[in-house]
């Protein structure tokens, strides 16, 4: 959620349909009203609002990030961005909301928060209203079949009066405007289901194992703790030095140079007594004696018959020493329960000396194929036959995830073995996983099965590739029908069975991972439902993420998948991605 104190207004359109230009009209309409307006517009492409020459340019382009210019009548402060576009939000925060009455925004039609809808027929370009519920009102050369207020875009007084009442009924509270970014799922059709709703309904009807089990903790590693892990010592145990150096007492400063009395090695103590004027060489690690207090890195010391001095450091109390329990006291909680062990946490828990750990088991995943079309790789195949890549795929995406699998090979057309193989698995097995079988052909027998056996809905996604979803339990086991072709099972699965792995498994800070990338080239979807495009990211000079496509996106084009290292997901409201636009990308590396 955003907070604004006062309404925000987008005005919504596509290129050509004259958005400046109507705005250029209505502002002096709303100022002479007595609103005080801030206008955010959004460009697709990089621009200068500073003249080359002047002072403020010259300083700019010399290296200041940010410039502010300031005179009697006005200031501007210009920020450079090169690492990423600021998001939405971070705008909207720049503006003093406490001097006015309405922010109107040009552009970010891809953004959830409310707007008025620009469209002139001539422009050829779709409406924007069916797949963005936050177009509250229409301005357009012609009539469409909205339930929403129409008004004339060439009447810029209807517009205003519209704008001014818009602002009045909307100033009696503070606005929450949710943003939902380019995801944006929240669009869906009616008769379908969203990506979003989807991946909620199925998270929700899936529950953790409580099953768990004692591993060393060098086994320990991917594991998700069991159990909450408290601090049984301190950490560090003792005073020691946070580096390779000389220690000694702050309160001998003004001795100038301290006789050198012996050596304190990690793992070592130094035995007798420190008199004032004398130190200690000391490595990394090692126990401070209880006399002294400071320690000096070696690289500003000279030594020199048996002393040492630090001509030229600057020498504070108490520098580079290492209390007991900074880092973690006794009794303080650690992890909890749900905790994904990682290098650093299994770094920590060696550090708190336990060398055997309590963890989730692995969940158990039965996996099969169906098909008298599909063979074992490595078989004979008949003319008419195919490999099954499927299966493999999502076997490396579960490996991925740290399960354990339960192969069942490949099921024959055969209702009967089907539903052996099922009765099976959903007594050994925690999740059931399937691909192909479960559309509306007549050999699609494991969706028949599924349904004989327990409860299971066959879902159609707002999404492209992977429409085609069933979802349900047999005999209280979770179980995907995923699509049949290759790149759709793989999609599907990160995006529904993934997540769900993700909570059956006990991660309780789970999210899925994405970031946004500048598109280097356009990229066009079909509004009206998510696209995930197979794609290829990189690092620009500027370290912000550049991606592109990787060509032609069938949905059994297995090649491209592998290609791919990245997928770039279009919201349903969005039908085209101008070069130099913002898009969310699903980085692949660690789950493909």
């Amino acid at each position: 959620m955003i907070s604004s104190s006062v309404p925000l207004l987008g005005f919504a359109a596509y290129s050509g349909t004259g958005k400046t230009t109507l705005l250029e009209a209505l502002l002096p309409k709303l100022t002479q009203a007595g609103l005080r307006i801030g206008v955010l517009k959004h460009a697709h492409h990089d621009f200068d609002i500073d003249k080359p020459g002047k002072d403020s340019y010259r300083l700019r382009h010399a290296g200041a990030s940010q410039m502010l210019i300031a005179s009697r009548l006005r200031f501007a402060k210009i920020t450079e961005t090169p690492e990423s576009e600021p998001a939405f939000e971070q705008l909207i925060k720049q503006f003093n909301q406490d001097e006015l009455d309405l922010i109107l925004v040009e552009g970010c039609k891809n953004i959830a928060f409310p707007k008025i809808e620009l469209h002139r027929q001539p422009t050829g370009k779709p409406w924007l209203y069916p797949n963005d519920a936050e177009i509250i009102a229409i301005a357009s050369d012609t009539h469409c079949d909205a339930e929403l207020p129409q008004l004339n875009i060439n009447d810029i007084d209807s517009i205003a009066l519209f704008v001014i009442d818009y602002v009045q009924s909307m100033s009696k509270r503070v606005s929450k405007i949710k943003v939902e970014g380019a995801s944006c799922d929240s669009f869906a059709h009616p008769n379908t289901l969203s990506v979003e709703e989807a991946r909620q309904r199925i998270v929700s009807a899936v529950r953790a194992v409580a099953d768990s089990e004692t591993v060393d903790l060098k086994d320990a590693g991917q594991r998700i703790l069991s159990d909450n892990v408290t601090s049984t010592i301190d950490v560090p145990a003792f005073r020691n030095s946070a580096m390779d150096g000389y220690a000694i007492a702050y309160n001998d400063l003004c001795a100038g140079r301290w006789q050198i009395v012996g050596q304190v090695l990690a793992g070592h103590g130094f035995e007798g007594n420190i008199a004032a004027g004398q130190a200690v060489k000391i490595m990394t690690g090692a126990p401070i004696p209880a006399e002294l207090d400071t320690v000096i890195m070696r690289e500003e010391a000279v030594e020199q018959d048996g002393y040492v001095s630090f001509p030229n450091a600057h020498i504070s109390a108490g520098q580079n020493v290492r209390h007991p329990g900074e880092d973690l006291k006794m009794g303080q909680p650690v992890f909890a329960k749900g905790q994904l062990i990682q290098s650093p946490e299994q770094g920590m828990l060696a550090a708190l000396g336990l060398k055997r750990i309590s963890v989730l088991r692995p969940l158990k995943v039965a996996i099969f194929s169906t098909g008298d079309e599909v063979f074992e790789p490595g078989s004979k195949i008949s003319t008419s036959g195919l490999y099954d890549a499927n299966r493999y795929s999502l076997r490396g995406l579960l490996q991925q995830q740290r399960c354990e699998l339960l192969d069942m090979g490949i099921l024959p057309d055969d209702p009967e073995k089907i539903r052996q193989a099922l009765e099976e698995m959903s007594g050994h097995a925690d999740l059931i996983l399937t691909s192909g079988g479960v559309s509306v052909g007549d050999a699609d027998y494991v969706k028949q099965v599924m349904q004989s056996l327990g409860h299971i809905e066959l879902w159609k996604i707002n999404m492209r590739p992977g429409r085609p979803l069933a979802f349900g339990s047999i005999h209280q086991t979770p179980i995907f029908g995923l699509p049949g072709n290759p790149v759709a099972a793989m999609v599907s699965f990160i995006q529904f069975v993934q997540p769900a792995i993700a909570k059956m498994q006990g991660q309780t800070h789970w999210q899925p991972m994405s970031a946004v990338a500048v598109a280097e080239v356009e990229l066009r979807s079909k509004q009206g439902r998510t696209e995930f495009t197979r794609g290829i990211y990189q690092v620009n000079d500027h370290g912000q993420f550049t991606v592109k496509s990787t060509g032609h996106q069938g949905s059994a084009l297995l090649h491209s998948m592998s290609q791919a290292n990245c997928l770039i997901e279009i919201g349903p409201h969005i039908d085209t991605i101008k070069a130099g636009e913002s898009v969310t990308i699903i980085p692949l590396q660690g789950r493909i």
